[in-house]
């Protein structure tokens, strides 16, 4: 295992880039009648984080700085 353990800014970004779409699909899900073209771009926002975490690692934002 690697010894940042997920402390890197990569790893981080991808974090809130998935809790922002996590709350926007929440949202969409709480209102009545459901909202679901907010549910599916909070599910798009989500997906969106992998791409985030992907795009930094390779510009080398996964590795910790000591």
């Amino acid at each position: 295992m690697s010894d940042s353990h997920g402390n890197t800014p990569a790893a981080w970004s991808a974090v809130v880039v998935g809790l922002i779409g996590f709350i926007v699909g929440a949202v969409g899900v709480i209102l009545n009648p459901i909202n679901w073209i907010i549910f599916w771009i909070g599910v798009v926002i989500t997906a969106a984080a992998g791409l985030v975490f992907i795009v930094m690692s390779k510009l080398g934002y996964n590795v910790e700085s000591h």
